[in-house]
Parts: structure tokens; sequence; C-alpha cells
């Protein structure tokens, strides 16, 4: 059995050198976080993690070095205030065996309290630390430590293989808090992301499975779709939204015709509103299944008509994605996308959909997200010979089986009018396998 203990005394077990491994995001424990981050007598310790959605002192603390492979508003923030923290390009399926590898000596968690039979769902996150969870609980010389607060839902995974909980024989130590899971509701949709998912949805025909994820242009995807004629939808998604549960609540979601997976939603983790919090919790219809599992572009492929629907920040003629940096400036991460995009691709009934508005404003000058060719330091996340549609306000263009400057001429046909010119101009430079670069 596990000693129980407070968020403080669990939290005076780490040693001031010491190495500790955290879940992505919901899977978070947010009050041992917090304790942590009362401390401040850190010589070196080194956390491994990715998308951070608790408020705590530790990471702005001397002696602490942050490792994440996913960075979100809490990450930039720290960066830029100078703490110690940096990236590691890994999407999200790497996660796991990346764990493995670094082998923290404190593994953590948070999960629902145990039920009468002593398991703990798992609940928001499954992700790729269900493993060295175990490992860790599993090896006297490392520590497991679980939160529990009966404000996070109880999930399920899918049969005695998936069960997507802990026991508490495998905990050493249990914290039990009161602390809620982060919200992170949708943003209202713009008028440019109510046209695109006007264009997106018109892809997506009756029986289809999608994957989604979050923002403000798969939550317009997610209502029309409620409000359409169309159905017999199945789910299979790294993340689990506010508009997948729209379209379960809709009926619109049968996941009679996957093929893989039939009769349950599958995710990986879940992330929105209170109000899907408590939807999720004890509802059977949705799997939270490990990434390694939900990720692998060939179980991806292995579903009916599946439409994967993905955001991007940036594309190139050629129609390369940058979808995670900035200026060469980390903003989020790899996470599951491009698993989603190469998955789809491995099937001819499937299609690929990276959503974008097609401009940007930069110190009051409008700028457009499609340029002819990227300049130094451009990071990209998404190879242009596995993308399939690329979707702004203006339409769709879709790039398979095209030239370079058949591309151009494309991606110039979905740009502002403003910018299409120079795109048909490096469009007409690149014929023949050319550089569309101007000389």
């Amino acid at each position: 059995m596990p000693q129980e203990l407070t968020a403080d005394e669990a939290a005076a077990r780490l040693r001031t050198t010491d190495t500790l491994g955290i879940p992505l995001g919901p899977g978070q424990p947010p009050a041992l976080l917090r304790a942590l981050g009362e401390r401040d007598d850190w010589t070196d310790l080194r956390v491994y993690g990715a998308l951070l959605a608790v408020g705590t002192d530790l990471f702005s603390r001397g002696g602490v070095h942050y490792l994440s492979g996913f960075f979100g508003p809490l990450e930039r923030a720290l960066r830029d205030s100078g703490a110690d923290i940096e990236f590691t390009p890994a999407d999200f399926r790497r996660f796991g065996p990346l764990l493995e590898r670094q082998a923290p000596r404190v593994m953590t968690t948070v999960a629902a309290p145990p039920d009468a039979d002593g398991w703990c769902s798992l609940s928001l996150h499954a992700g790729g630390t269900i493993d060295e969870l175990r490992r860790a609980g599993a090896d006297p010389d490392r520590v497991l430590v679980v939160e529990v607060s009966e404000a996070y839902p109880r999930t399920f995974g899918l049969g005695t293989q998936h069960r997507h909980a802990l026991h508490v024989d495998e905990i050493d130590i249990l914290v039990h808090s009161t602390d809620a899971p982060l919200s992170l509701p949708a943003p209202p949709p713009s008028d440019a992301d109510k046209a695109i998912a006007r264009h997106a949805v018109s892809f997506i025909r009756p029986g289809a499975t999608l994957q989604t994820g979050i923002g403000s242009i798969p939550s317009q995807i997610a209502t029309l779709l409620a409000e359409g004629d169309g159905g017999d939808y199945g789910l299979h998604s790294e993340m689990f939204t506010d508009g997948c549960m729209q379209l379960h609540r809709a009926g619109k979601v049968s996941n009679a015709r996957k093929g893989l997976y039939d009769g349950v939603s599958v995710t990986t983790f879940a992330f929105g509103s209170p109000e899907l919090y408590t939807w999720l919790d004890g509802n059977a219809d949705v799997a939270f299944l490990p990434v390694e599992i939900v990720n692998s572009p060939e179980v991806i492929a292995a579903n009916r008509s599946m439409i994967s629907i993905n955001g991007g920040l940036a594309v190139d003629i050629h129609g390369q994605v940058v979808a995670d940096t900035i200026n060469g400036n980390q903003f989020s991460g790899i996470g599951g996308a491009e698993d989603f995009v190469a998955g789809a691709g491995l099937e001819l009934t499937d299609r690929s959909l990276i959503c974008l508005p097609s401009t940007f404003g930069e110190e009051g000058d409008l700028k457009s997200r499609i340029v002819p060719w990227f300049g130094p330091g451009a990071v990209i996340t998404t190879p242009r010979h596995h993308v399939d549609v690329i979707i702004t306000e203006f339409g769709a263009a879709e790039l398979e089986g095209l030239t370079v400057r058949q591309r151009g001429e494309a991606l110039a046909a979905i740009a502002h009018p403003q910018f299409r010119d120079d795109l048909l101009s490096a469009s007409e430079r690149a014929a023949k396998g050319r550089s569309p670069v101007a000389g």
C-alpha cells in the first residue's frame, strides 16, 4: 500500500539533485507541482515534461532545468522571463521511448481517487507516460507519486490490456487534493475561421473517421458537422475536445464504421471546458489509449475514410508547412500532427486537411501565411511530400500529385489577393524543378 502524504510532504521526498518526469498537460499533478515550487533549495533538478497546465514557481527557481517536448503559453512565458527551459524536438509518439531512456528517479501523475477495487483512473491523460509510471512504481530505487482528486473525471481505457488506470499497490506515495483540471475553452471563431470551416466540411462525408484538435477552427468545424445533415462519424483523435463532445451530443458519432476500435471514440488525452470533464466522467463511449497506439500512422490508416484536421502557421509554394515555430522561435510543438498527416496519406480514400488563415498582422502590416519560400532559420514541421490539402478562408488547395509550379498556382488561388502575384511569379520560376527563389 502507498504512503499517504500531503503535497508538501511528498515534495520534500525529492532530493535537491534529482530527476522528475511529468505527463503532458492535463496529466500533471497541480498540488504537487505547486508544493515543489515552494522549495528554493534545488541544486540540479531536471524535469521532463510538455505543455504545462499548472501554475507553479518551480520552473523559475534556481537549480531547476526544464526540458519540454511541447511549448504552451506557460513555457513561452518561462522562456521570455529567462527561466532555464529548453525544447526537445520530438513528436508525441516518441515521448514514451524518450522517458524510458531518461528514466527519471521520480515519476508523477494526477488521477481519480481509487475505486472499490483500488484502481485509480488516469482520467484525462494516457499519453506516453503510462509504461514509465509503472516502471517507476515497480523499481525500489525509484518513486511513483500519484495525486488524486475527486474533481478529475473517471475515464476508461479498453479491456484489461489498456486499463487506463494504476492500482494503489503500484503507487509509492498517494497525495490527496481538491484541485480541478485546467479549463481550456475554445475561443470564439473569427469570420475567417468560419469560412475555413465551411471549406473543410466539404471534404467530410457521412461515415468518416475524424481527427481534430483544439482551437476556434476545429470547434467551428464540429459545430457545422453537428448542425449538418451528415453523421455516422467515428472519432480517432489524439486530443478529445469540446467539439468532439458536441458531435456526440448531437447524435453524429456512431463509431460503427471505423473498422478499428469500433464502438468507441479513441483518444489519448482530453483538454477543454469543465462541462467536457463532467461529460467524460464515467463515460465508456470514449477510450483513452496510449499515444503509441492512437498516433501510430499504421493504426490511423486502418480507420475507414480517415479525415485528419490540423493547423499550420505558414506554408511555402513547395507545400512545406511550419506549424510550431514563429521566426525560428518555438511556439508550440510537433505533437501528433505529422503522424496524422502521414497516417491519412497511407490510404488514397483518406484526406489530410491543414487549415490556417491566409494572413496575420505584424506591427500594423498585413503579412501572408502563404509565402514563395521560407527564409533562413525556418523550421519545417510537415514535409512537402506528406501534405494533401491546404485550406484558408479563400478556399482549398489540393496539392497531392501536383508539380511545384502547380502547387504554387493552387496556393496562390487561396492566398490573400494582395500576395497572389508574388506567389505566381515564384511558381513560374519553380517550373521544371527549378528554385522559386528570385535571383
